[in-house]
This record gives C-alpha cells, structure tokens and sequence, in this order.
C-alpha cells in the first residue's frame, strides 16, 4: 500500500479540520506580546530544577521548523502528488499552518519567560537554541496514520507534562504560561485523536500494524538529537511527573471509542499497547 493509496478519504479528513478550527477561533487566540505580565516573570521563585524544565521545553518547543517540514514533506502541496492526494493534502494544510502558528507562539513565550525572569540572556539563548534547531527531525513512518498516531502521544504526554510543571511552578507567571500551552495542546491532542478515529472507522485492522509500529518505536522529539536529552528528560521527571506512555491511555481510550466492537486485531493492538504502559 502506497501512502497515497492509504490517505483518509478527503470528507473525513474535512470533518477532522472543520471541527478543530470551529472549536479554535480566531477570538480565542492569544499572543505572547500582552498575554502575560512579563515584568513580573521572576526566576528567582523557581527551583533549580523548575528552571531547568523551562530549558528543556523551550529546546523542544523551538524545533518547530523541523517538525513542520515533516508534514510538508510526507504530504506535499506541488505537483509531486496526483490530484486526490493534493486534494487531501491542501485540507490538512489548512490544519497544519494553524497549528505551526500555535507551536511556534510557545516557543516565543518560553523564550520570553527565560529573557524576561533571568533564566537566559536573550542573545546567548539564541544562539543555543539555534544550534538545536538547525539539527534534522524526521520520523520513519510510511503510512500516513502513524503520523497522527506519533502526534497524538506526543501532543497528550506534552499536555499533561504542562499541567503537571505549571501546578509545582513558584512563579505565577510561568504558571499562566504553561497553562495557556496546555490548552492548546491539548486541541491539538483532540484533533490527533479525532483523526485516528477516522483511520479506524474507515481502514479497521489495516492500520493496526502501522499504529503498533508507532507505540513499538516511540520516542518524544529529539530523543536522538537533543544534547543530554536522555539525562535532562530524567532530571525534569523529578520536578514534575514526566512519563510520556501516560498518554498510551488516551490511545486505548480513543481505540474504544472509535469501533462499535474491537476485532481481533484491535484487541491485540490494545493489549500490546497496555503492556507498553505497564513495563514503564
């Protein structure tokens, strides 16, 4: 099966964008120049280990170029692609612009809060973050589902690691940072979720191997890249519970939701996944 000939048929994909730019207007935007009181963000009522989270999600955040080029270059908008491909491609353009917007304003406000609380100086922040940022992200994925599926995770194990960094923080400010962070990841988790669900009313047990592949493999961004990320993730999981098969849960749930009756198949894929979880 080619990753063209595997596409969700273009109506559902419609349906999944729809809903989540219905739910995410314009109105309910915010922007990191007059959302927070930046002159009162304060390091100094941070832990050392509280700061050193923030360093660690801004790395994170900031590597949004890469993350987007994946979309870009697994789902083309050029002549690359036959018309029906293009088709579906330019619908979850629609998605993918809205959501690098989002992705990219956190990483301008964790920035903001290392400048403007006296983690970082502005220029030598840069400077770091950018010898990160020029570093390759790729996922090794060939059927269009498992990007979803990647995401999914990923977007829930953020969203939960922001509520549970926001409830320890000692600054109110970063507290309304990671808040604000949270909500929209979280939006961006439900459109993953609604998306996979899609894939298995339409596909069923065809995309059960891909989406095992996926929780087989998984690893969070710049897993492989980020200077000591192994050792860093095991510091920031002390200052606010970091387990990302946490959001192996919110699968499982979603994997229930989106059939009427589990095959075979499916009742594999959930035990395989719950067993994941559970070896954690």
């Amino acid at each position: 099966m080619t990753m063209e000939s595997a596409l969700l048929p273009v109506g559902e994909l419609v349906a999944a964008v729809d809903g989540f730019l219905t739910a995410s207007p314009a109105a309910r935007s915010w922007d990191v120049e007059t959302a927070f009181d930046w002159d009162a963000a304060d390091a100094g009522r941070l832990t050392e280990g509280q700061r050193s989270a923030v360093r660690f999600v801004t790395f994170i955040e900031d590597h949004l170029p890469g993350y987007f080029d994946v979309y870009q270059r697994f789902f083309p908008v050029d002549d690359s692609v036959d018309l029906p491909a293009f088709t579906h491609n330019r619908e979850l353009y629609h998605f993918t612009v809205r959501w690098a917007l989002e992705e990219d304003t956190h990483a301008r406000a964790l920035n903001r809060y290392q400048v403007d609380s006296g983690i970082a100086e502005r220029d030598a922040l840069r400077a770091e973050l950018a010898v990160e940022g020029r570093k390759p992200f790729d996922l090794p994925y060939e059927h269009p589902v498992q990007f979803f599926a990647y995401a999914l995770v990923q977007e829930k194990a953020t969203q939960m690691y922001y509520h549970q960094l926001r409830d320890v923080a000692g600054d109110p400010v970063l507290a309304a940072v990671l808040s604000r962070l949270a909500r929209d990841e979280a939006r961006h988790f439900s459109f993953m979720a609604d998306v996979v669900s899609r894939y298995l009313r339409t596909q069923g047990d065809d995309v059960v191997g891909p989406i095992r592949d996926v929780i087989a493999g998984f690893r969070m961004p710049l897993a492989d890249t980020l200077r000591g990320y192994w050792r860093w993730a095991l510091r920031i999981a002390d200052v606010a519970d970091y387990d990302h098969t946490a959001a192996y849960e919110h699968l499982l749930r979603v994997l229930d939701r989106a059939v009427d009756a589990r095959t075979d198949r499916l009742d594999e894929l959930a035990g395989f996944i719950a067993q994941c979880r559970a070896l954690v």
